[in-house]
């Protein structure tokens, strides 16, 4: 992996800021701002998890993660990045009109083990994926690349009101092998 060159991110720093917008992350441009940067924000019971992304992208932030209480009684561990051009650039590719959408992707293993440990969890013997927050072509789009991209078929599965992606039993094994190397330790729960 090479190291950063003339502020440029690394393809892995790529990987775990497009894993964390097709999770939990959201990038925002400020108005009378240039470029865009990203919130990464988890509840303090995943501060392990919020630490392990500051390090990988530590170059990028001004100031280390911090505490924040947020609705009723959750507290938040959170920080930002700087603006940033290439922010700029996955912004305009994920954000339609402000709303989150699915630009065309080069999935690899680390982003979606990021986009696993953001929003994913074991579902009887497969897993499922929190993609709620996308519209259904977003989510039909998220499909087809898992497939075509990976080899794992999934299916949109009803969540109340609202649908998700649940890995189908014989792709399983398929989509845990992909990405139990990139899980770090204190997330490893969510593979059992």
């Amino acid at each position: 992996m090479m190291d950063n060159t003339v502020g440029s991110l690394t393809q892995e720093q790529k990987s775990i800021i497009v894993g964390s917008l097709l999770g939990d992350g959201y990038l925002r441009i400020v108005p009378n701002r240039k470029n865009a940067f990203i919130e990464i924000n988890h509840s303090i019971s995943e501060k392990d998890y919020v630490d392990w992304k500051y390090l990988k992208l530590k170059d990028l932030v001004k100031s280390p993660p911090k505490q924040r209480k947020g609705k009723g009684r959750r507290i938040a561990y959170r920080f930002f990045t700087r603006q940033h051009p290439e922010l700029t650039e996955l912004y305009q590719k994920f954000y339609k009109d402000g709303k989150k959408i699915i630009p065309n992707l080069k999935l690899d293993p680390l982003m979606i083990a990021v986009w696993f440990m953001d929003d994913g969890s074991k579902s009887y013997k497969t897993y499922c994926l929190n993609t709620q927050r996308f519209d259904y072509q977003s989510q039909k789009i998220l499909i087809q690349m898992l497939k075509e991209q990976c080899g794992i078929n999934s299916s949109l599965n009803r969540d109340k009101e609202y649908f998700r992606i649940r890995v189908k039993q014989k792709s399983a094994e398929i989509f845990k092998k992909l990405i139990i190397d990139y899980i770090i330790p204190a997330m490893k729960y969510k593979l059992e």
